[in-house]
C-alpha cells in the first residue's frame, strides 16, 4: 500500500470515528498564574474566585463552525473583532469564520486589571493580549497533536493553515474533524507565542465583524429584546435626586388601557402595560407624594462653595512628593497660583438605560446591556430573592457605555416588576429620565501653583484637587483613597525637581459615577492648561517649553514632535489659532494640536490633529476610530457639556437642553499612528481628556483670554 493510499485510510478511519462521536465539543483552555485579583482601578467589588484556571474557550463542531466567548461587552469599541483577531492569530483561522458569543457570568471571565468580570478603564486588550493569544496557541498544538497521532507522524511536521492542519504530503483535516480528538488531549503548558514580526493579522486594519448586523438591523441592544409574553414597564423617578416616594395614587394609572400592575419598586415608582406606551402615559397619570430627603436646597452654587472652602481650607493627602515645593515656590523668580474648575456632565449614552427580566419561581434571564456582568446578575438576584447562581446574564449590544452602565441602578426596579407580573418585563428610562438620573461625572476645583527660575525653567509644581470620590461609592472599604481621582495627574511627566500632588475629598450630597477618561479629563484640563500659562510667563512657546522638561520622556518627545510637525504648528491658516495638550493616560501616549477661530464671541473647531503611541496595534482602523470618537465626545464636553441643579432637581432634559456635537459641527480630524513595539495601551478613553486644554489654549492665542472654567460656551458668553 502506499503512502498516500495510507493516509487516506487512515483519513477515513478518523473521519468515522469521530462521527461516531458526534456533536460539537468544547476545547478547553488552561491558562496559568490567571487567579483574579483584589478590586483595583474601577472600585467596583471583585467576585471570589472560584478557584479553577480556565478562563477561556473555543466551541469548535464539527462542521467547522468555531465560536469565540467574548468576556468584554461590546459597546462600540470593537472588542468583538479586536479579541478575536487574538485568537484567531495563534489558531492560523480569518475572523471572518468566527460566531462571537457574549460571556456569562463567571469567576474565569474576570479582568485581572479591574478585579472583576468589567470591561472599563480601556484595558480589554491588554487584559487579553497574552491570554487569548495563548489560548489559541494552546488550541492550536492539540489540533495539530490529533492529526499528527491519526497520520503516525512527528506533531513538528504538521502545519495549520486557514482552519485545517496539513502534514508533509499535503494531507489536512479540517479543524472541525479533528475537535472530538483533540479535546481529549493534555493541555500544552510550554507554547510558544508568535513573535510580532510573524503576525498575520495583528496590525492590520481589519474590518469590524459587528458592523454587518449593525447595518442590516439584525443586531441586538438590550432596548431590541423580544420575549414571549413580554410587558413593558415605565418608572416614576424623584425630581430631586435622592428623593423617594412617600404615597403612591394609582386609581387613574390603573384603569387605563393595557396597564397591569404599579408597584413601589427600588428607584421608584413602576408602571407595567401591555405596550410602553401604555406604561409611560399611565406612569404620568399617576399622584405621587415624594420625599425630597437631603437634596431640596442643593445647587451649583452649594456646590461650588462647598469644593471652595474645601481647596482652601484643607491641605489634602499627599500622592506625590519630589524634593521641597512649598520651598521652592517661596523662593522662586516667578510664581503663578490659579483655580481651575469643572462642571458635572451626564453620560448621554445614545441608547438609554433599560432592561430585561424574566423572573420565574426560583431562576431570572436578564438581557442587559451591562459592563458589570456580576454586579448586574448580583442585583438582580437580591432584588427577585434568589441565588445569584440562578440568575443567567445575557449581554446584550450596548448603545453606548461611557461608563455609565458600570452602574445597575436601572436592573431592580425591572426584576421586581418581572416578579411581580409573573411575566417578562422590558423596563425603558425615556430620554428624560436618563438625563436627569444619572451618576453624573464629579464636579472638581483643581489649583495649580508653578515656579520660574530667572531663565524661565520651570523649578517647582503642585497640584491639589477636591472632588467626590467616586470609588467610595462602589466600595467604601477601598483602601486606595486617590483611584480614579488623580489620573493623568500623579504621573505628571515633566521633568521638575520640585513636585507636590494631593487631593482633598468632598461629597456634595449625590452620588456621582465613572465617565469616559474618568480623572484624566479633569486633571489633564488644569495641567495642560497651567502648562501653557507658565510657558507664556517664561516668554517661551509651548511646545518648545515642554519640551525642554520631557528629556526623559522619548515616547512623550515622539508624539509631541509628531502632531507640531503635522499641523504645521506656529503657521496655521490667516485667522486662526492654535493649543497644544499632552498626557499619558491608559499606557497611550497622546499629543493634540487644535486649530480654532474666534469670531464676535463665537468659537469655530477647525481642525484637531493628534498623534498616538498606544503601544502594540491590534487593529489600526479600530484605534483610529475610536480616536476619533474620543475627540468628539470631547468636544461636546468641552463645548457645551454642564449639568445644573435647583433645588436638587437637574435642569437639562434632553439634547435640546445638553447640547452634543452635531455632523455639521465636525471639525476636520487628522489621527497620526506611531508604529510602536510597546505593550498594547488603552485607546477609548485617552483622546477624550485633551480636547479641553488644546481648545483653551487655543482661544488664549486668539483671545488673550484665558479660560479655566469649563464649558467653552459659558465662559466665552460671559
Amino acid at each position: 500500500m502506499s503512502a498516500e493510499n495510507a493516509a487516506l485510510l487512515a483519513r477515513r478511519e478518523f473521519l468515522s470515528r469521530t462521527a461516531a462521536w458526534g456533536g460539537s465539543l468544547v476545547v478547553a483552555l488552561t491558562l496559568p498564574g490567571c487567579a483574579p485579583r483584589p478590586a483595583a482601578r474601577t472600585g467596583a467589588p471583585a467576585a471570589a474566585a472560584a478557584g479553577g484556571e480556565v478562563n477561556a474557550w473555543l466551541k469548535i463542531a464539527g462542521d467547522d463552525t468555531i465560536t469565540i466567548i467574548v468576556d468584554r461587552s461590546e459597546m462600540g469599541q470593537g472588542v468583538y473583532t479586536s479579541l478575536p483577531m487574538l485568537l484567531a492569530e495563534e489558531l492560523e483561522v480569518p475572523i471572518a469564520k468566527f460566531q462571537i458569543v457574549a460571556a456569562p457570568v463567571g469567576d474565569v471571565y474576570i479582568n485581572q486589571g479591574n478585579g472583576g468580570q468589567i470591561t472599563g478603564t480601556s484595558n480589554s486588550v491588554q487584559d487579553a493580549w497574552d491570554k487569548l493569544r495563548l489560548a489559541g496557541a494552546q488550541a492550536r498544538v492539540r489540533l495539530i497533536a490529533a492529526a499528527a497521532q491519526v497520520w503516525g507522524v512527528p506533531p513538528e511536521t504538521c502545519r495549520v493553515d486557514q482552519g485545517q492542519v496539513v502534514n508533509a504530503q499535503g494531507a489536512r483535516f479540517t479543524y472541525g474533524q479533528l475537535a472530538a480528538a483533540a479535546a481529549l488531549l493534555p493541555i500544552p503548558k510550554d507554547v510558544k507565542l508568535k513573535p510580532a514580526a510573524a503576525f498575520r493579522l495583528i496590525g492590520r486594519a481589519l474590518p469590524r465583524l459587528d458592523t454587518p448586523a449593525k447595518v442590516d438591523g439584525s443586531a441586538e441592544f438590550g432596548i431590541d429584546v423580544k420575549l414571549p409574553g413580554m410587558l413593558y414597564a415605565a418608572i416614576a423617578q424623584c425630581p430631586v435626586l435622592g428623593g423617594v416616594p412617600r404615597q403612591v395614587d394609582a386609581q387613574r394609572a390603573l384603569q387605563m388601557p393595557g396597564v397591569r400592575k404599579v408597584l413601589t419598586a427600588p428607584g421608584g415608582v413602576v408602571v407595567v402595560a401591555e405596550h410602553f406606551w401604555q406604561a409611560l402615559q399611565a406612569r404620568d397619570a399617576l399622584k405621587i407624594t415624594w420625599d425630597d430627603a437631603a437634596n431640596a436646597a442643593l445647587d451649583n452654587a452649594k456646590i461650588d462653595r462647598l469644593l471652595k472652602a474645601t481647596l482652601e481650607g484643607t491641605p489634602g493627602l499627599s500622592a506625590r512628593a519630589d524634593g521641597d515645593a512649598a520651598r521652592a515656590l517661596q523662593s522662586a523668580h516667578r510664581r503663578l497660583d490659579e483655580v481651575y474648575s469643572l462642571p458635572l456632565l451626564a453620560h448621554a449614552t445614545m441608547e438609554p438605560m433599560n432592561c430585561t427580566a424574566d423572573v420565574k419561581a426560583d431562576a431570572c434571564d436578564l438581557h442587559v446591556g451591562t459592563q458589570v456582568q456580576q454586579m448586574a446578575q448580583a442585583a438582580a438576584a437580591e432584588s427577585a430573592g434568589i441565588p445569584a447562581a440562578n440568575v443567567r446574564v445575557h449581554t446584550t449590544l450596548l448603545g453606548g457605555g461611557f461608563g455609565r452602565r458600570l452602574d445597575i441602578d436601572f436592573i431592580p426596579a425591572a426584576v421586581a416588576a418581572s416578579k411581580a407580573v409573573g411575566a417578562p418585563v422590558q423596563l425603558i428610562w425615556t430620554r428624560e429620565d436618563d438625563m436627569t438620573h444619572d451618576y453624573y461625572r464629579p464636579p472638581a476645583h483643581l489649583r495649580l501653583r508653578g515656579g520660574l527660575d530667572a531663565a524661565g525653567k520651570l523649578e517647582a509644581w503642585t497640584f491639589h484637587t477636591t472632588s467626590p470620590s467616586i470609588t467610595a461609592r462602589f466600595a467604601p472599604s477601598a483602601t486606595d483613597p486617590f483611584d480614579s481621582v488623580l489620573e493623568g495627574v500623579a504621573n505628571f511627566p515633566y521633568d521638575v525637581p520640585n513636585v507636590a500632588v494631593n487631593y482633598s475629598r468632598q461629597e456634595i450630597g449625590i452620588g456621582v459615577g465613572y465617565m469616559r477618561s474618568v480623572s484624566h479629563a479633569i486633571n489633564c484640563f488644569g495641567v495642560e492648561s497651567f502648562m501653557d500659562e507658565l510657558a507664556v510667563a517664561a516668554g517661551k512657546d509651548p511646545v518648545d517649553f515642554r519640551l525642554e522638561l520631557l528629556d526623559k520622556k522619548p515616547r512623550h518627545r515622539q508624539v509631541l514632535q509628531a502632531v507640531a510637525a503635522r499641523a504645521g504648528w506656529g503657521r496655521p491658516a490667516a485667522g486662526r489659532h492654535q493649543g497644544i495638550a499632552l498626557m499619558e493616560g491608559y499606557l497611550t501616549h497622546v499629543a493634540m494640536i487644535a486649530e480654532i477661530s474666534v469670531e464676535s464671541g463665537k468659537l469655530t473647531v477647525h481642525k484637531i490633529f493628534c498623534a498616538v503611541d498606544c503601544g502594540q496595534m491590534v487593529n489600526p482602523r479600530i484605534v483610529a476610530s475610536q480616536i476619533e470618537g474620543g475627540i468628539v465626545f470631547g468636544l461636546s464636553s468641552a463645548l457645551w457639556g454642564e449639568i445644573t441643579l435647583a433645588g436638587g432637581r437637574v435642569q437639562q432634559t434632553n439634547f435640546d437642553t445638553y447640547r452634543v456635537l452635531r455632523s455639521n459641527e465636525l471639525p476636520q480630524i487628522d489621527v497620526q499612528l506611531i508604529i510602536s513595539g510597546e505593550p498594547p495601551g488603552g485607546i477609548g478613553e485617552p483622546a477624550v481628556a485633551l480636547v479641553a486644554p488644546a481648545i483653551g489654549n487655543a482661544i488664549f492665542a486668539a483671545t488673550g483670554k484665558r479660560i479655566r472654567s469649563l464649558p467653552f460656551d459659558r465662559a466665552l458668553k460671559t
